[in-house]
């Protein structure tokens, strides 16, 4: 074949005897054939210089693009090191890479309550968290597939975990063994920014808005059913899941006087839970004798650690692949309640 100019697809479907289709698939469908067919039409290609279907020409002629764009409720950079949105995003991942599409992130927090222009190449969108601005939501192209994680888009598809009964399971776990004085550290609970003590003149969100009531409110029916009034509960909230915006409101929490200091703290997130673990041994508390902690999550940190969370472990890659699946039309596109599970550590045997 002369070298002068790019080999097409076809020319190289008729050189290995396979059909275009087979050629196509090499390269955006890897599932539809065998690995050795898939390797042998990979090399040919790369010997003879051609580097895979045209996408723009492609786009042109399906109407596709073969992008599925995930819309996050933070910023990129806080998303890529959130271990539960990484995961989310792994799962996605794989599901795409094994199918031939592409990932395009987006960050809620920065398009200026606009969807960006880029967003219009996408096939369909996951929308990953309740968005700063409900125009974001409005931005998106009804034509093409939604599916909602954490939350949910009226009339789109939706994956989330149960949160309100795994919370008042671990809760319930805790409250075996009754508290001197329990506290709750929330997380991005309340109506206008709050990071501490929540007062009696705060709002908090509805169980449509965010996760973390859900959660809440199996924490509270937990302390109802065992005779503790719920709303004389201490509660603070945490406005970003990292350890830097936490540490704040814990060091306020452990340095009230020891009448005041809870010996049970139920956390959010296991990013709370194990910054509470760190600054509490910093001041010589002994864990669980002076302070029980409970987390929510499951992240494999809290897991490996020493003593060891007790949590409540959600299978965050699962998630990301069942929204992957569904955004693709690979299983049916309907409301998803995924199960968690109790795992007991150190921290509140």
């Amino acid at each position: 074949m002369s070298s002068s100019r790019r080999i097409t697809l076809k020319e190289l479907a008729q050189h290995l005897g396979v059909s275009t289709a087979s050629v196509s698939n090499a390269f955006n469908r890897p599932d539809q054939l065998s690995h050795d067919l898939r390797e042998r039409i990979l090399a040919e290609a790369r010997r003879l210089g051609y580097r895979g279907p045209d996408a723009k020409a492609r786009s042109l002629r399906t109407g596709r693009s073969q992008i599925v764009a995930v819309l996050l409720a933070d910023s990129l950079a806080y998303s890529l090191n959130d271990a539960v949105a990484s995961e989310l995003l792994s799962g996605i991942a794989e599901v795409l890479d094994a199918h031939g599409h592409t990932l395009l992130l987006l960050s809620g927090r920065q398009t200026n309550d606009r969807m960006p222009g880029s967003a219009s190449i996408a096939d369909g969108f996951i929308v990953y968290g309740l968005m700063p601005s409900p125009s974001l939501l409005d931005d998106l192209p009804s034509q093409h597939p939604q599916v909602a994680v954490d939350f949910d888009i009226s009339g789109q598809a939706s994956v989330h975990v149960d949160n309100e009964p795994a919370a008042h399971a671990i809760a319930c776990h805790a409250l075996r063994t009754p508290p001197r004085r329990a506290g709750i550290i929330n997380l991005r609970l309340t109506e206008q920014a709050c990071n501490g003590r929540i007062g009696p003149g705060q709002t908090l969100l509805s169980a449509s808005r965010t996760i973390t009531r859900a959660r809440l409110d199996g924490f509270y029916r937990a302390f109802d059913e065992h005779g503790t009034d719920a709303a004389a509960v201490p509660m603070w909230n945490v406005e970003e899941n990292t350890h830097e915006v936490c540490t704040p409101v814990i060091e306020g929490i452990l340095d009230l006087p020891d009448e005041e200091r809870p010996d049970l703290l139920l956390c959010m997130s296991d990013r709370i839970a194990l910054t509470v673990l760190t600054l509490a041994e910093r001041r010589g508390l002994r864990i669980p004798e002076d302070l029980r902690i409970t987390g929510f999550d499951g992240i494999a940190e809290g897991q490996y650690r020493s003593p060891r969370l007790t949590t409540v472990r959600q299978d965050s890659v699962e998630k990301g692949r069942i929204a992957a699946r569904m955004v693709l039309g690979l299983e049916p596109a309907t409301p998803r309640l995924l199960g968690t599970e109790l795992l007991i550590g150190e921290t509140c045997p």
